[in-house]
């Protein structure tokens, strides 16, 4: 059975004005403290990991996609992950050809299917990470904080909750081991200090050696995190 208690309230209020907002360091201390303890409180979760894969060519035309289902499991110290379901597709032309495994090449000079797999396993496949994310794409834990500057752009509303934006770029004299990666912008929950939205791009051009490597020009270069809260203090990865 279950109570349900109701106050009486008069008809009167004390105005009040709106919480000061807290300073960009206050934010990002409370938001580190708070990854790690959101790290450690995923190890008790068993989970379904979806992802999609697109290599897509200038004029737009997709030249492979994977669709990749792993079930996760939380071991000591790290995750066990195991791929359920794969599907792929490759085009050649015109047409699309599909392939069910992570890898496959369809001819002798095709790169692609390594290209496409080692950048699920670089991005998504960290053994030390509880969401298998990999921790120095995720500039907001206390470690990869060091690596940046933020500036807190504003207070919006995001999924009808108030949020901080912040903003995050490389510090311009890193020290030895500490250079970052990664531009963008983090939303970041006003409540519960945790984030639930952050996008990046490589904050430096891609080598040109690199683009002759690969007989490409690659552009958008980043990642787009959407996080969402499942238990007390639990917050998963969503998209």
């Amino acid at each position: 059975m279950k109570i349900l208690l109701l106050a009486a309230t008069c008809g009167c209020a004390l105005a009040q004005g709106p919480a000061p907002v807290p300073e960009i360091g206050e934010i990002m201390s409370r938001v580190a403290s708070n990854q790690a303890k959101s790290q450690d409180q995923r190890k008790e979760w068993i989970y379904t990991q979806k992802q999609v894969l697109r290599m897509v060519r200038g004029n737009g035309k997709v030249a492979r996609e994977e669709r990749r289902e792993y079930a996760i499991t939380p071991k000591k110290g790290h995750i066990r992950k195991q791929l359920v379901n794969f599907e792929g597709k490759y085009e050649s032309h015109g047409k699309y050809t599909s392939y069910d495994r992570p890898g496959y090449e369809y001819k002798s000079v095709d790169i692609d299917g390594d290209i496409i797999n080692d950048i699920s396993e670089d991005l998504t496949d960290d053994k030390g990470s509880r969401d298998g994310l990999a921790l120095d794409l995720f500039p907001l834990t206390g470690k990869e904080q060091k690596k940046y500057d933020f500036k807190l752009k504003g207070v919006e509303t995001y999924r009808e909750r108030p949020v901080f934006r912040v903003s995050f770029k490389p510090k311009p004299h890193p020290s030895e081991g500490e250079e970052g990666s990664w531009k963008g912008d983090a939303l970041i929950d006003a409540e519960e200090y945790q984030p639930v939205l952050v996008t990046t791009s490589l904050a430096f051009n891609i080598p040109m050696a690199v683009k002759i490597l690969l007989g490409t020009n690659i552009k958008g270069l980043g990642f787009s995190v959407a996080y969402q809260k499942f238990a007390d203090g639990v917050w998963f990865p969503v998209s």
